[in-house]
């Protein structure tokens, strides 16, 4: 970060008064850039015994296997977001439900949200970040193909947590 997005003068990165640590401040208008975690949000689509699983159009990790999921955007809250990122990814609008995990993944600065979802048939398909959409049984998931770990973490959630237990998973990955 070089100019600051209130009036364009250039930064210093220090620690502002009453912080403890380093932040971009403008030397003009003394606004402080707060540099904070992206939200990913994404849903564990199930229809029957069957998860849906989207293969990667896009790096990183493409050509492996994901759960539809995403960058929260603006103005929607975190269940939208799910339910947006089928939408784009999968061609299907699931029900969302409760929440199944969040993961904190610190080296990427990143905090991922996955909800249980719902399809209400295999009328699905690829969307422009997916080379295929497929339905696979919980205990024929290909996961030497999974691309992330936060996909596996949500993906175990779902099979090892009863449907009625409405507690996620927290987990954090350094």
């Amino acid at each position: 970060m070089k100019y600051c997005n209130q009036c364009g003068s250039d930064l210093e990165f220090k620690i502002p008064v009453g912080d403890n640590r380093n932040r971009y401040i403008c030397v003009a208008c003394d606004f402080i850039h707060y540099e904070n975690p992206k939200i990913v949000v994404g849903t564990v689509p199930m229809l029957g015994d069957q998860v849906m699983l989207c293969l990667r159009g896009i790096e990183p990790r493409m050509n492996f296997w994901t759960l539809p999921a995403g960058f929260l955007e603006n103005g929607e809250s975190m269940a939208d977001g799910a339910k947006r990122e089928c939408e784009e990814e999968a061609l299907i609008t699931p029900t969302v439900q409760s929440l199944i995990a969040v993961v904190d993944v610190v080296h990427a600065e990143q905090v991922h949200v996955f909800y249980r979802a719902t399809i209400d048939d295999d009328n699905f398909g690829a969307g422009e970040e997916s080379l295929d959409v497929k339905l696979y049984k919980l205990n024929e998931i290909p996961w030497e193909l999974i691309a992330f770990e936060t996909v596996k973490i949500a993906l175990t959630a779902q099979i090892e947590k009863d449907a009625n237990d409405e507690t996620p998973v927290y987990q954090t990955i350094q």
